[in-house]
């Protein structure tokens, strides 16, 4: 197999036995059999059916920042949409995005250009091709309410572009993960606003992840999804886990809704972690807390 993709999309754009922690925001995970970066979409679609046809699995990763690989690592192909496929355009008030291109890249380059509505997405980590998966959201703000059209790659190898109504976006959820596509690039629809203005709402908001967030640390963001009609931070601090850990693996204690590693931790330690809380939680207060993280080699 190793042959076949090196000859797909050449041999300095694959690597064999992969350690995933360098790869992910929680900075845990053994290695993945292979992980290829392509360069376009033809590459992108051949690795994908080449995998197919060898009945391999695989696994599409932007930033790696809402994603907990196991220390058994991966056995099969991590495609890496990142660096290579992160163009950005800014066309008036429009911005084309290709799906490696980062949230915060993108913010950053609204605000130079003057357009509002993206600000909340300055202290995301993910990708535009993750954030548009899970509709990813901060400080009031969602994709959905900036998105006007989506380019994906069907698991069949055909192109669909869909509308923000055909998304079907809703609380950290959309199509996408349900028919198993791919996000290739995505037009944003922001609006003219005065710079400064921008600026100041981005610095403001970057302010407040600083004071309330567990920064300092490596993380997968918030670990839980919000339970309808609760705080899920709320509910592991009054489950009295607040700072709850096992080894490096600890319920932050700035912030209950996040996880952290404190440097050495392993992936097991994080689940169990995520585990303990989500048992403590249910056996307290009857409510199922649900991880906005994503499980993979498990």
């Amino acid at each position: 197999m190793l042959e076949i993709l090196q000859k797909l999309v050449g041999e300095s754009q694959v690597w064999a036995d992969e350690p995933m922690k360098d790869h992910t925001t929680f900075r845990v995970g053994g290695c993945a059999r292979y992980l290829v970066e392509p360069v376009d979409i033809k590459q992108l679609a051949d690795v994908i059916a080449a995998c197919q046809k060898a009945k391999i699995p695989y696994y599409i990763v932007g930033n790696g920042s809402n994603l907990l690989v196991s220390d058994a690592g991966y056995d099969g192909v991590i495609i890496h949409l990142f660096k290579n496929m992160s163009a950005i355009e800014v066309q008036e008030a429009q911005m084309k995005l290709q799906a490696g291109a980062l949230l915060v890249k993108a913010a950053s380059v609204a605000c130079r250009e003057g357009l509002t509505g993206l600000e909340f997405a300055s202290g995301i980590p993910g990708t535009i091709g993750g954030a548009l998966v899970m509709n990813a959201g901060a400080y009031g703000g969602e994709m959905k309410n900036v998105v006007s059209y989506v380019k994906v790659l069907m698991p069949d190898g055909s192109l669909r572009e869909y509308t923000n109504e055909e998304m079907a976006f809703g609380y950290r959820k959309s199509r996408i993960a349900k028919e198993h596509s791919i996000v290739l690039e995505a037009v944003l629809t922001l609006h003219r606003g005065d710079g400064e203005e921008i600026r100041a709402r981005m610095m403001e908001l970057k302010e407040q992840r600083v004071r309330k967030q567990p920064l300092e640390y490596a993380s997968a963001g918030s670990t839980f999804k919000r339970p309808e009609g609760y705080f899920a931070g709320k509910l592991i601090e009054d489950a009295g886990l607040r700072g709850f850990r096992i080894g490096d693996a600890q319920v932050s204690e700035k912030h209950c809704g996040f996880v952290v590693n404190r440097g050495e931790a392993s992936a097991a330690q994080i689940a169990e972690v995520i585990q303990y809380v989500q048992r403590k939680v249910y056996e307290k207060t009857g409510v199922q807390l649900q991880t906005e993280v994503k499980f993979l080699g498990w």
